[in-house]
């Protein structure tokens, strides 16, 4: 079962409680209820949440929904549900106003009301990527842009920085953000499934750190090494063309440690002189000897240039 499933399911399987249970119906009957020849039709692929539609009309208006049960269209592999209503339809227009771009405020006037809804929402049209296989991302797909505002405007009602696309011929109500995500599912109360997504997200938030650090930490070893590997290269520019005579006692003693030790650090081998010789001299005193030593060489070999061009 896909992770929406799970979320579906759990959501499905909350307890019905009134009055909140009217702006949940109404945003299902909204997003996946059609009214023809006075006959309310709903039509789901997610067996609990046809149940609940079911339990919800019983409870709410004593009316007994006729079910059908078939296979999806074009070989899909999932059921297909629906619901038909034939009685009482004028009182569920009425009280549910599920056909409007904007249910009427007394549906959504609470906190919890908007919750409610959000449940219906999800239900009936919502869809969140399995955060072990894929990136962040939690949709919703309805057909006016003026519902899909509405929507967004809901979800951000409750800081969740949702934003409206157009896709073909609807709206996608779409949050990307994890965290963001981890609130919606809080919202709709799917505990197990927000216990498993953020554990998830956790999880990869660190395996994402550790990936950040060891790349920031090689890159670091890399410019270490080059550097080094430029050190050596100006002191054998210099031993080779005018030797290291030329250096004062200490850039001298320098590039003859950096020779002994080409791979350490500026750290390391300012350790290293300060051991050897008792002769204190830090990291910064260090990298200055060398900035000498490159001026040198680099002098030398403009020199070097000038010399062979004159020949």
């Amino acid at each position: 079962m896909s992770f929406t499933g799970q979320v579906k399911n759990e959501v499905a399987s909350l307890e019905i409680v009134t009055p909140e249970c009217f702006s949940e119906l109404s945003s299902m009957l909204r997003n996946i209820g059609t009214i023809k020849n006075n006959v309310l039709r709903i039509s789901t692929e997610n067996e609990m949440v046809a149940e609940r539609i079911f339990t919800m009309f019983r409870k709410m208006f004593s009316i007994i929904p006729k079910v059908t049960v078939r296979k999806g269209y074009n070989f899909h592999k999932n059921y297909i549900y629906i619901l038909e209503v034939n009685s009482k339809i004028d009182e569920i227009k009425e009280t549910l106003l599920f056909e409007e771009n904007v249910p009427p405020q007394y549906l959504i006037e609470g906190e919890n009301d908007k919750k409610s809804y959000l449940q219906g929402l999800f239900l009936a049209c919502g869809s969140i990527n399995d955060p072990k296989k894929s990136r962040y991302h939690l949709e919703f797909y309805v057909d006016t842009k003026e519902y899909a505002r509405f929507i967004s405007k809901i979800l951000n009602e409750f800081y969740l920085n949702s934003k409206v696309l157009k896709r073909d011929s609807k709206y996608m109500v779409y949050i990307k953000e994890a965290e963001k995500i981890g609130d919606f599912l809080r919202i709709i109360q799917s505990i197990n499934s927000l216990f498993y997504y953020e554990d998830i997200r956790i999880y990869r938030d660190h395996v994402n750190m550790t990936n950040r650090l060891n790349n920031c930490e090689q890159a670091n070893v890399d410019k270490m090494i080059q550097t080094a590997t430029n050190q050596v290269k100006e002191i054998q520019t210099i031993e080779k063309i005018q030797g290291l005579d030329l250096l004062d006692e200490k850039t001298k003693e320098a590039a003859i440690y950096r020779l002994k030790y080409p791979e350490a650090s500026l750290q390391e081998l300012s350790e290293i002189i300060t051991l050897e010789t008792g002769n204190s001299i830090t990291k910064s005193g260090l990298h200055h000897r060398f900035v000498k030593i490159k001026d040198l060489a680099n002098k030398i070999k403009t020199e070097n240039e000038k010399n062979v061009n004159k020949k």
